[in-house]
C-alpha cells in the first residue's frame, strides 16, 4: 500500500475534518477499536452457568440435653464432679482449659506448633493458593522473549538459456529477537468461574486445617485422660495388692494356730495374685498412652516419659459446659465448612465446563528485530510487529462438552448430598456425646455407692473373721466387690472426662485458639 497521501494547509483541514492515515495506521486503529470491544465484552460480559448460593439448611431451635437429676451426696467423692450442660452461647474455644490442668495445657500447645499433619495441612492451603494464583493468570496475557541465529547455504548448477552451465554456491545469516503476546480474552467467564472454583478450593484447605486441629486437639487431651485413669487404676490395684497381703499373712498365722484351713491360705494367695497380675496390663496401657502423646507432639514415643509417669488425677469436669444452639453448629464445626466449600468448587466448575460451548476469542501478537546482519540488527529498518483477533468455536465435539456438564452437575449433586450428610453427622455427634455424657454421670453416682457400699463390707467382713464370727470366703468376696468397684469408679471418672472431651470435639471447638499462621515458604 502507497505511503503517498495528499498534503493540506491548516485551513483546508480545518475545513475538511477528516484524517488521513497511512495503511498501517488504519490497521492500528481497527485492531485497537476491536481490543476496545473485546475487553467491554469481557469486563461486562456474562458467566455462563449457575451462581452459587450457600445451602440454606434447618435444623432445630434446641438440643433438649438430658442432664443427670439431683441426687444425694454420696460417702465417696469421685474424681470428677457433676456438671450440667446449659443452652448458653459457645465458650470452645479454649475448652481444655476448663480441666483446669496445666499439664494438658502444656502438652496442647506444644502439640498444635509441632504436629506433623497440622504442618501438611499448612502446606496443603499454600498448594491451593499457588493452583488459585495460576488460574487467575489465565486472564491476563502471556508474553515470551525469544532470539535466534540461522546460517544457510546451498550449492549446486544451474543452466541459462543461452548460456553454459554454471555453479552457484551461497550462505546466508539470519538474526531475530522478539517479543511474542497471546490473550485468551475471558468474554463467557469460564476462567473466571475457574478462579472461583479455585477460591472454593482455598477454604476447603483452610478448613481441613482447621478439622485437623479439632481431631489433634481432642486426640492429645483424650490420651492424656487415658493415661491419668490407667494410673489411678495402678494406684487403685497396688492399695488392694498391699490390703490382699496383709490379708493373706493374718491368714497364714491363723493357719499356724489351727483357726483357719490351708483353703483359706490358698485362696487368700490366689487373691494376691491375680491383682498382681493386672499391674503389668496397667503399666503397659499408661506407657502406651504416653507414647500416643509423644507421637502427636512429632517426638519419638518415650520423650515425655520422665514428664508423665508421675502419677496425677484424673481431670475434673466444669460445673456448667455451654454448648449453644444447633445452628452454632453449622457456622463452627470445620467438616460442614469444608463440605460447603466443596460445594461452591463444585458449582463453580460446571460455569467453567459450560464455557466451553461459546467460541474462544484470542488476541495475539509480535514484536521484534530481524535482520540477515548482527550489527543492523538494532536498526529502525530491522522492526517488525504483527497483532490480530482470532477466534475458535467447536463444531463437532460428538457432544464431549454436553457430558463433561453432566459430570459436573452430579458432582454439584454429590457436594450437595455430602454438606447433607455432614451436617447430620455433626448433630448425631452432639447428642450422642450428650446422652453419653449425661447418662455416665448417673453411672458413675451408682458406682460411688457401690464403692461406699463395699468398704463398709470388708470393714465388717474382717472384725467378724478376726473373732472368728465369720468364714474367710465372705472376706475375700467383699474385698473383690471393693476392688472391682473401686477400679469400675475410675473407669467411669476417666469416661465422664472423655465423654466431655467428645462433646467439645463434637462442637467443633478450639480451632480458633489454636490455629497457627501458615508458612509463608
Amino acid at each position: 500500500m502507497s505511503d503517498i497521501r495528499p498534503t493540506y494547509s491548516t485551513r483546508e483541514l480545518v475545513k475538511k475534518p477528516r484524517v488521513y492515515m497511512r495503511g498501517c495506521d488504519r490497521r492500528f486503529a481497527f485492531v485497537s477499536g476491536l481490543v476496545f470491544v473485546l475487553l467491554t465484552a469481557m469486563i461486562t460480559g456474562c458467566e455462563v452457568g449457575p451462581n452459587y448460593h450457600a445451602p440454606n439448611t434447618r435444623v432445630s431451635k434446641g438440643w433438649n440435653a438430658p442432664t443427670p437429676e439431683p441426687t444425694t451426696q454420696s460417702t465417696v467423692l469421685p474424681t470428677t464432679q457433676r456438671s450440667v450442660t446449659v443452652e448458653e452461647p459457645l465458650a470452645v474455644a479454649q475448652w481444655w482449659t476448663a480441666f483446669h490442668d496445666p499439664e494438658l495445657d502444656s502438652l496442647i500447645h506444644r502439640g498444635v506448633q509441632a504436629n506433623l499433619d497440622v504442618r501438611a495441612a499448612e502446606y496443603r492451603i499454600l498448594q491451593a493458593r499457588a493452583q488459585r494464583g495460576a488460574t487467575a493468570s489465565e486472564l491476563f496475557p502471556q508474553v515470551s522473549s525469544a532470539g535466534s541465529y540461522s546460517r544457510s547455504h546451498s550449492q549446486g548448477s544451474a543452466e541459462t538459456p543461452g548460456a553454459n552451465s554454471g555453479h552457484f554456491d551461497h550462505s546466508n545469516d539470519f538474526w531475530q529477537a522478539g517479543l511474542d503476546a497471546t490473550w485468551e480474552m475471558d468474554i463467557f467467564g469460564g476462567v473466571r468461574r475457574s478462579v472461583e472454583a479455585a477460591d472454593a478450593n482455598v477454604g476447603f484447605a483452610v478448613e481441613d486445617r482447621r478439622d485437623v486441629l479439632v481431631t489433634l486437639l481432642s486426640e492429645i487431651a483424650l490420651d492424656y485422660i487415658e493415661l491419668r485413669g490407667f494410673q489411678q487404676e495402678i494406684v487403685i490395684a497396688r492399695n488392694n495388692l498391699d490390703a490382699q497381703e496383709h490379708t493373706a499373712a493374718v491368714t497364714r498365722r491363723r493357719l499356724l494356730g489351727g483357726f483357719v484351713t490351708a483353703l483359706d491360705v490358698a485362696n487368700a494367695e490366689a487373691d494376691v495374685a491375680s491383682t498382681a497380675s493386672q499391674l503389668p496390663v496397667l503399666e503397659t496401657s499408661a506407657e502406651q498412652s504416653i507414647y500416643a502423646i509423644s507421637v502427636l507432639l512429632a517426638q519419638e514415643p518415650d520423650s515425655l516419659a520422665q514428664e508423665l509417669e508421675t502419677d496425677k488425677p484424673i481431670p475434673t469436669t466444669p460445673p456448667e459446659i455451654p454448648i449453644g444452639l444447633p445452628s452454632d453448629l453449622l457456622k463452627r464445626r470445620p467438616d460442614i465448612r469444608r463440605a460447603e466449600r466443596q460445594l461452591a468448587a463444585a458449582t463453580a466448575n460446571i460455569g467453567a465446563v459450560t464455557a466451553q460451548l461459546f467460541p474462544d476469542f484470542s488476541l495475539t501478537g509480535s514484536l521484534g528485530l530481524q535482520n540477515p546482519q548482527f550489527k543492523p540488527l538494532f536498526n529502525a529498518s530491522s522492526r517488525y510487529w504483527n497483532i490480530g483477533p482470532s477466534v475458535s468455536w467447536p463444531i463437532l465435539d460428538f457432544g464431549q462438552v454436553r457430558a463433561n456438564i453432566d459430570i459436573q452437575n452430579s458432582l454439584q449433586m454429590q457436594a450437595l448430598l455430602a454438606y447433607q450428610t455432614a451436617v447430620l453427622t455433626a448433630l448425631q455427634d452432639v447428642k450422642n456425646s450428650l446422652i453419653a455424657y449425661a447418662k455416665e454421670q448417673v453411672h458413675r453416682k451408682a458406682l460411688s455407692d457401690a464403692v461406699a457400699a463395699n468398704r463398709r463390707a470388708v470393714d465388717i467382713s474382717l472384725r467378724l473373721y478376726a473373732v472368728g464370727s465369720t468364714d474367710f470366703l465372705n472376706v475375700l468376696n467383699a474385698q473383690r466387690s471393693l476392688f472391682g468397684s473401686e477400679d469400675a469408679l475410675v473407669q467411669s471418672d476417666r469416661a465422664v472426662s472423655t465423654d466431655l472431651v467428645s462433646l467439645y470435639k463434637a462442637l467443633g471447638g478450639g480451632w480458633e485458639a489454636a490455629e497457627p499462621a501458615p508458612p509463608t515458604h
